[in-house]
């Protein structure tokens, strides 16, 4: 059985990159009788600017199109689209030929926002976005609230659920061990791209606030920064330089060190089409406490008290009386810690995503 997948792959690292690699590297590996070939389609710079039309744009996935043989060659072909209008005419191509070869197409969307670009469109763009998402056989979405991202355009009974994973080294700590030593003071993790709809901005004024309070603790902060948000993420951290780091993009060893090193997950994100942040569940498996907003699919994840704490979105104070809250009662929350360490080995795990993942495709 031969599967072609089509969509990005890292770099830049998003959950949709990741997710592709995941499934690239490992299908095979479980399922022998599964043959994995890609097209990538990442656009080489990171920015925020989703969705937003450009020449330059047009000119690198038209190069990417050379590829488009590989369908011939493919009995299934799984496509990871974008969300808006020209993130999905994009794959037209794609969708197109497959159709015409009478491939079973997969249709798999990272997000949340699908469902309110459609609702936004109007006359012709409205009919072309419909007619293509409409030629796949089968959609998949990353949890239950996200369905409504795929029922304008397919049978409820072709829409299948997969939740996201972690990968396997992130679960190789002593927790037991993180749980003595890492509690002495809050010990603050950002890990995700840094762009103003996922909260960095508020994040930092929350630790500014956290500053001028005197409450000790420390922070490191990770992931690609928007262009359009460098001169500003750095005034922050200069002003913040006593407490808080910055370590660029990190993966592999340098991810799970910075994960393990922390005590408190956040991510603050209104980023509108947040799906279900790998991210999260990488802090599950690290030991970490996790605040977050009711973004996306985050409800589907993300229980209050039992595995973190809610902040309010575009709210800095709600950030930083949050963490002082922890601050003043760390050692007493040390058992959210252990059961998000349990609830990500239990449910998130490679193995699980890549089985269910099969089970879809059959």
């Amino acid at each position: 059985m031969k599967l072609l997948i089509i969509g990005p792959f890292p770099p830049p690292i998003t959950g949709n990159s990741l997710a592709n690699k995941v499934i690239l590297e490992n299908l095979s590996e479980y399922f022998p009788h599964y043959k994995v070939n890609f097209i990538n389609t990442s656009y080489p710079t990171f920015k925020e600017d989703i969705g937003k039309f450009s020449l330059k744009k047009v000119f690198v996935y038209t190069k990417q199109y050379k590829e488009v043989y590989k369908i011939f060659k493919s009995d299934k072909i799984y496509i990871t689209t974008g969300q808006t209008f020209f993130g999905v005419l994009k794959y037209a191509p794609y969708i197109l030929l497959s159709k015409f070869l009478n491939k079973e197409l997969i249709i798999h969307i990272h997000g949340d926002y699908l469902w309110q670009e459609y609702n936004k469109l109007t006359d012709y763009k409205r009919k072309i976005f419909k007619s293509l998402i409409s030629k796949f056989d089968k959609g998949i979405v990353l949890s239950k609230t996200l369905r409504r991202n795929l029922k304008s355009f397919l049978p409820e009974n072709k829409i299948f659920e997969l939740p996201n994973f972690v990968e396997d080294y992130l679960f190789d700590i002593d927790i037991e061990k993180k749980l003595k030593e890492n509690f002495d003071e809050l010990r603050i993790i950002y890990l995700s791209n840094l762009m103003k709809e996922k909260g960095i901005l508020d994040l930092l004024e929350a630790l500014l606030i956290l500053k001028e309070k005197n409450i000790p603790f420390k922070s490191k902060i990770a992931g690609n920064i928007d262009n359009s948000l460098k001169n500003k993420i750095f005034e922050y951290l200069d002003r913040l330089k006593e407490n808080v780091e910055y370590l660029g993009v990190v993966s592999g060893n340098k991810k799970k060190e910075l994960l393990e090193w922390g005590n408190t997950f956040v991510f603050p994100t209104y980023y509108k089409i947040e799906g279900q942040p790998i991210s999260i569940l990488e802090a599950y498996a690290t030991g970490n406490i996790v605040l977050t907003t009711n973004q996306g699919g985050i409800p589907d994840i993300f229980e209050e008290t039992k595995n973190g704490f809610y902040i309010e979105k575009k709210n800095p104070k709600s950030i930083s009386n949050t963490l002082q809250n922890i601050s003043l009662n760390i050692e007493n929350l040390r058992y959210i810690t252990k059961q998000n360490y349990l609830t990500a080995k239990g449910k998130y795990t490679v193995e699980n995503y890549i089985k269910n993942f099969k089970n879809i495709l059959n």
